[in-house]
């Protein structure tokens, strides 16, 4: 079937997310929620909303979607399936029961909302959870995502605002996607480029969350559209500290830093850096394309966990049976003048 979907779209995957500063001003002007039972809600930026149950049991209830990222219809369906089921991961829970949210353009075949669907079905019995319906609405650009509900001990709840000093950051997929997208839509991408692209999207986090099983953890985030930076800085604010980006341990996919030189940055990541302001400083040595790298918009990325020193090594280990790049990219110490360091600190965790 030879349909290119991103023709379709304006702009691709999260670089489609409204933008994180006008999030700010809307959110800002709505009720707080108040209800004993709810863990987490609008007030920390967080991947999920969570509400206690009962004192074993709390619901994790996520939604995403957005534009195509990739032409073929199937490897979309998956690409947004995994970024749908990953804010449950992000929470330390497990995904049970998914919904589809479709919209979808009339001069397209039925055949292509087919694949699609059947990449987002593929990808949420992998995940170990039930596809039970949906909803679907005609629109000009095709979208497509999931509802999610998941469930979770209330007690072992990660969270974006729990980081201590002290702690190591490990990222655990590698970041470049929105650039390399932006290649592809400009044929400048390889084939072995653009398939590392979508294996890194189409990678369930929920096998970086079952190398975590059984270790402490601090704080744990996903890192989708804006970007390493805009997402480290929820954390940081959220948690009062300030985080260390050791910015030669980010793995990144190929070819990323080239693309990056030749200007091709997508607009989402000119808006984080909008968003992030000067809550950030860069040390002299970090060159211009790793700063787009650091801020370039991510779709299904991954997870970005805080944890105590003592337990990277055992992470480290578990880590090795995943698909996707992963390193020690950073620490958290004491609150300082700025959320956000980026520089090179030779050593930080030995050879990785």
């Amino acid at each position: 079937m030879d349909i290119k979907l991103t023709q379709y779209a304006k702009t691709s995957g999260w670089a489609a997310k409204v933008g994180p500063d006008i999030l700010a001003q809307v959110l800002c002007h709505l009720p707080k929620i108040e209800d004993e039972n709810l863990i987490v809600g609008l007030e920390t930026s967080d991947d999920a909303a969570v509400y206690k149950i009962n004192d074993k049991l709390a619901l994790i209830q996520t939604l995403d979607f957005f534009t195509p990222i990739v032409d073929d219809p199937y490897e979309f369906g998956q690409i947004a399936a995994a970024n749908s089921l990953s804010d449950v991961y992000a929470m330390g829970g497990e995904p049970s029961l998914a919904m589809n949210i479709v919209c979808f353009p009339n001069c397209l075949s039925p055949d292509v909302l087919v694949d699609i669907l059947r990449g987002g079905f593929d990808k949420v019995k992998e995940a170990g959870a039930l596809l039970i319906g949906g909803h679907t609405v005609e629109d000009d650009e095709p979208k497509y995502g999931l509802s999610v509900a998941g469930f979770v001990d209330p007690s072992k709840v990660w969270t974006n605002s729990n980081a201590k000093a002290g702690d190591y950051l490990v990222l655990t997929k590698p970041l470049g996607v929105g650039i390399i997208n932006t290649a592809i839509k400009g044929g400048l991408a390889d084939e072995k480029t653009y398939k590392e692209a979508v294996k890194t999207m189409a990678t369930l986090n929920k096998y970086a969350k079952e190398a975590l099983e059984g270790i402490k953890v601090n704080s744990v985030t996903d890192i989708t559209g804006f970007g390493l930076l805009g997402h480290a800085l929820e954390m940081a604010e959220g948690s009062s500290v300030t985080i260390v980006i050791e910015h030669k341990n980010i793995p990144i996919i190929d070819k990323t830093l080239e693309f990056a030189r030749m200007g091709l940055v997508p607009a989402g990541a000119y808006a984080n850096r909008k968003f992030v302001g000067d809550k950030v400083e860069f040390s002299e040595d970090v060159p211009e394309e790793v700063q787009d790298v650091l801020y370039d918009p991510q779709t299904s990325g991954g997870l970005l966990i805080s944890l105590p020193k003592e337990n990277v090594d055992l992470l480290l280990k578990n880590l090795k049976n995943t698909p996707t790049k992963y390193a020690v990219v950073g620490e958290v110490i004491e609150k300082e003048d700025k959320y956000i360091i980026v520089k090179w600190k030779e050593g930080l965790y030995g050879k990785q």
